[in-house]
């Protein structure tokens, strides 16, 4: 029986298409040299309205220290 699984999965994979897109070399981003020179920033919705009536919350990280801040925020209201 081992034989007939081995016999059969060579001769499966001679015939599979390959159904992946070539991979391509990745080049991986710089390192920052100082911190705080390379953020990024998120706002999250979607969560319930604190006492001060904040209903967001904006992340901001530091790409080299990976260093979090939180801040609250409101929703801006539109201007009609």
């Amino acid at each position: 029986m081992k034989k007939d699984i081995a016999y059969f999965c060579l001769e499966c994979q001679g015939v599979k298409a390959e159904h992946q897109h070539p991979a391509v070399k990745l080049d991986p981003n710089d390192i920052p040299e100082r911190k705080w020179t390379v953020v990024s920033t998120d706002l999250r919705s979607g969560i319930p309205k604190s006492r001060n009536r904040h209903d967001k919350i904006r992340v901001v990280v530091d790409r080299l220290t990976q260093v979090a801040h939180f801040r609250p925020a409101h929703q801006s209201r539109s201007r009609s």
